[in-house]
């Protein structure tokens, strides 16, 4: 089972670190159209859709990944306080209670969208000779199965929490720096670092 859940993992982290380098491509595409603007007097009209659906298409994926990795944002003022079996039990509760209901629809309602935006062609008419929307409307329906898949291996680690005590292992990925870890790894306390400022502090004073 936990092969099973690591795997998910794997699949979140690949495709959430792959669609990351839309990040890459929108800064380049907007740095060249507001040159392309303002210095050669040339916009591009379909670069505005295109912007927006790279964005959107870089948000929507990125979900299951965030999932995995415990991205998203969560009430924790007490929630950390608790046992992880507690934690487990609340968590269990709110996916069945909103997320399950909440991502079905998103991906039921998504496969409809895109399929009827690949039948009738549909392209964007915000602007004139806009891109073609339907493989944007694609990325919905895809998006919202693999976060589904996130949040049922999320739901499966519930249950092992509530039944062994502790959360089972997942797949680590780059974190922000923790500064309380990062004191511990160099076996520096907070007195030390205060000592150190004291004695900058004197000897700037003494020059």
């Amino acid at each position: 089972m936990q092969k099973l859940l690591l795997f998910v993992d794997k699949l979140s982290t690949f495709v959430g670190q792959a669609f990351s380098w839309l990040i890459v491509s929108l800064t380049l595409l907007i740095s060249w159209e507001v040159f392309s603007r303002y210095a050669l007097d040339h916009p591009h009209p379909w670069a505005f859709d295109v912007m927006i659906m790279m964005y959107g298409t870089l948000f929507m994926m990125a979900g299951a990944y965030t999932l995995a990795k415990s991205g998203h944002v969560r009430g924790d003022v007490l929630y950390g306080f608790f046992r992880p079996r507690t934690q487990a039990s609340i968590d269990l509760v709110l996916y069945i209670l909103f997320f399950i209901p909440g991502v079905v629809a998103l991906a039921w309602a998504g496969y409809y969208f895109a399929a009827d935006s690949w039948a009738i062609n549909e392209h964007s008419n915000i602007t004139s000779e806009g891109p073609p929307v339907y493989p944007f409307k694609t990325v919905i329906p895809v998006a919202g199965a693999l976060l589904l898949l996130q949040g049922i291996v999320e739901m499966i680690r519930c249950v092992i929490c509530i039944k062994e005590g502790e959360w089972p292992s997942r797949v680590q990925d780059v974190q922000e720096v923790d500064v309380d870890k990062l004191k511990d790894m160099v076996h520096v306390k907070d007195e030390d670092i205060e000592k150190l400022d004291a004695l900058v502090v004197k000897q700037e004073q003494g020059q």
